[in-house]
């Protein structure tokens, strides 16, 4: 699977620690920064994530900040994405089961190393279960604000 990987200066060890993981689990990763912990905004990164997703439709992403909660407030801006703040492997599982999410969020702050694995694994084995959950999904996607 192709991930984009993006983050702010509050999520870079996460990050790079991510980026890590999911190679060595044979994905291909594309890191588009930052590259060091200089003062950032994130809503810059959640949209080079979302954009990448949209335009790349076979692909996922995956969005780190300190929290995760600017990161999937400002992907969530974009019709067609789903992202998904997660801060334990069962909330990437019905993420992705039951809400069809494309990105990933998680905190440097809130999760360790472990428990992101952990996300990064369940949200791995787990895919769109369609069936009851599609409906809900196309009202989301109807949603004009």
């Amino acid at each position: 699977m192709k991930f984009y990987i993006a983050t702010d200066h509050a999520g870079v060890d996460l990050k790079d620690y991510t980026v890590e993981l999911l190679k060595e689990k044979g994905h291909e990763v594309i890191d588009l920064g930052p590259f060091d912990k200089e003062r950032v905004d994130y809503p810059d990164y959640a949209v080079k994530v979302a954009q990448s997703v949209l335009t790349d439709s076979v692909s996922q992403g995956i969005l780190i900040c300190g929290s995760g909660i600017g990161m999937s407030m400002a992907a969530n801006r974009f019709h067609g994405i789903r992202a998904a703040l997660c801060h334990d492997a069962y909330t990437a599982q019905v993420a992705r089961q039951h809400n069809d999410a494309n990105i990933l969020c998680f905190g440097e702050r809130i999760v360790g190393r472990g428990v992101a694995e952990s996300i990064i694994d369940s949200w791995l084995a787990s895919s769109f279960e369609g069936g009851r959950h599609c409906g809900r999904v196309e009202k989301i996607e109807s949603i004009q604000g």
